[in-house]
């Protein structure tokens, strides 16, 4: 008996470091699967403040308004930047001192609002301004279900029904891309349109 337990205790070492060996392998495995875990929850689209009853303005360089976002409610997302705002109203100037308005039920911009995508009774008015040969642009105005809204490049997209009021004339389409700074306007689907006349303005 003395001599099976001297060689049991010679093979004790080696058995208790096959079973940590056993224990090490398992937590290798397992934690992957943690960290894994860990990683979907810091993408989740979640909001991480909120604020109620707010305004939002950025300047430029040289300190003069470029922006200004107001709302009832909003909710910043994180992961991809976004502000959610409830009851939109944004304000936005141009380089040459234009502005634009945007109304909307509901509203997703971007971290300095240059890209605000609208929902909801989608309204956006650019007042009338002068071009850079002098020539002044008539007030326009579009109004949609949906509208995509780039403030700093002056452009508007839609892929669903608008109606577009330039002046006098007015139009309606299934879908629309307008940019500003081109002077070029595609309209698609069922596009209805009024033209007045020059003399009749």
């Amino acid at each position: 008996m003395r001599v099976l337990g001297d060689r049991l205790s010679l093979y004790l070492p080696v058995i208790l470091m096959g079973v940590l060996a056993l224990g090490t392998y398992w937590l290798v495995r397992s934690t992957p699967l943690l960290i894994s875990h860990g990683l979907e929850a810091q993408v989740r689209h979640e909001p991480d403040y909120f604020m109620r009853k707010f305004s939002v303005k950025s300047f430029d360089d040289a300190g003069r308004l470029k922006s200004e976002v107001l709302g009832t409610d909003a909710r910043h997302f994180p992961d991809s930047e976004t502000l959610e705002i409830d009851l939109v109203s944004i304000r936005s100037f141009s380089e040459e001192g234009g502005l634009t308005t945007a109304t909307a039920k509901r509203a997703v911009a971007n971290a300095d609002a240059s890209e605000v995508q609208l929902f909801g009774e989608a309204h956006v008015v650019r007042q009338p301004m002068a071009d850079k040969a002098g020539q002044v642009q008539p007030r326009m105005e579009f109004r949609g279900e949906f509208l995509h809204a780039f403030m700093d490049t002056e452009r508007v997209k839609s892929h669903k029904p608008v109606e577009l009021t330039r002046g006098n004339d007015k139009f309606t389409a299934d879908a629309m891309d307008f940019d500003n700074l081109k002077r070029v306007m595609e309209l698609k689907g069922r596009v209805k349109g009024t033209l007045v006349p020059a003399a009749a303005r």
